[in-house]
């Protein structure tokens, strides 16, 4: 069973900026393809952006891009978010998952999914 702890969510005014951890307790973690997906008051969960084991993918949802980059340190089983030009409509639950092999955006690719960590924007 994979363990993903999150940690880095928080309240900030817009335009301000964010940065989501999550470590992973697994041996291999550079085989994994590892990404964040976020769910909005009464909205759908959603992809926000996903990297491959060795970082050379990189998918970002388009509200995600220009504004968000996702990154991972495997010496240290952990990925990252770093969320700039933060946006009210930015308030989610961030969720962060992992999968053995290519990254996909497909939320039914991943079967690992940490607890869940709240970003809101707002003043």
């Amino acid at each position: 069973q994979v363990q993903l702890v999150e940690s880095g969510g928080g309240l900030v005014e817009p335009g301000g900026s964010l940065r989501l951890s999550c470590a992973a307790s697994l041996r291999t973690f550079s085989s994994y393809a590892v990404g964040w997906f976020r769910q909005g008051p009464g909205k759908e969960r959603e992809f926000v952006a996903a990297i491959s084991g060795s970082g050379g993918r990189i998918y970002y949802a388009e509200s995600a891009k220009g504004r968000f980059t996702i990154s991972r340190d495997n010496t240290k089983n952990t990925m990252y978010l770093q969320m700039n030009s933060l946006k009210p409509e930015d308030t989610a639950v961030y969720y962060c998952v992992v999968r053995f092999g290519y990254a996909t955006m497909a939320i039914s690719g991943y079967a690992d999914w940490g607890q869940g960590t709240q970003v809101t924007v707002s003043s």
